[in-house]
């Protein structure tokens, strides 16, 4: 596990954004974290790195928004999914084929989510903007990434 801390919002979305250089066609990434803790600003940043010009909201409601910048971005929210077989309705493995995929949420789809995938836990801190990331990689995709993406986190990176 790789652990971050982040002491601004513009900080959540920067770590973000060094991740998004690290991304290729057809990844996940599954975030997690208590509501109001940042998986939407995160998304932002990791959207704005890859020339998405769109306004990025949260999908609560959508359920799914796809966004097109130099690679597409489906975003989705599984916070309203309380049974598995409601995750039928997002087309999971449709959208894994085109783009990356970043779901809120995520911890409540993984019975059914492939094993090559990046976990992003976001906890709130001690002060209003604080944040600790925990990043886990889950597969053999991202063990081939991890130096690279300990090197994009160096400047927020704790012990």
């Amino acid at each position: 596990m790789l652990v971050c801390a982040t002491h601004h919002v513009d900080h959540t979305r920067a770590v973000a954004a060094a991740i998004a250089g690290l991304v290729e066609d057809g990844d996940l990434i599954v975030l997690v974290g208590d509501l109001g803790a940042g998986k939407t600003h995160f998304t932002q940043g990791f959207a704005r790195a890859r020339a998405v010009t769109d306004r990025v909201t949260s999908p609560t409601f959508t359920l799914a928004n796809r966004y097109v910048g130099d690679i597409v971005i489906n975003h989705l929210d599984a916070y309203r999914v309380e049974q598995l077989g409601e995750a039928e309705d997002l087309a999971l493995p449709e959208l894994l084929e085109d783009g990356v995929t970043l779901i809120e949420w995520g911890d409540n789809l993984t019975p059914i989510l492939p094993m090559d995938r990046l976990e992003v836990r976001i906890m709130l801190g001690h002060g209003d903007d604080d944040r600790r990331l925990e990043f886990t990689g889950v597969g053999p995709g991202w063990a081939l990434r991890w130096a690279d993406l300990e090197a994009a986190v160096a400047d927020w990176r704790v012990a």
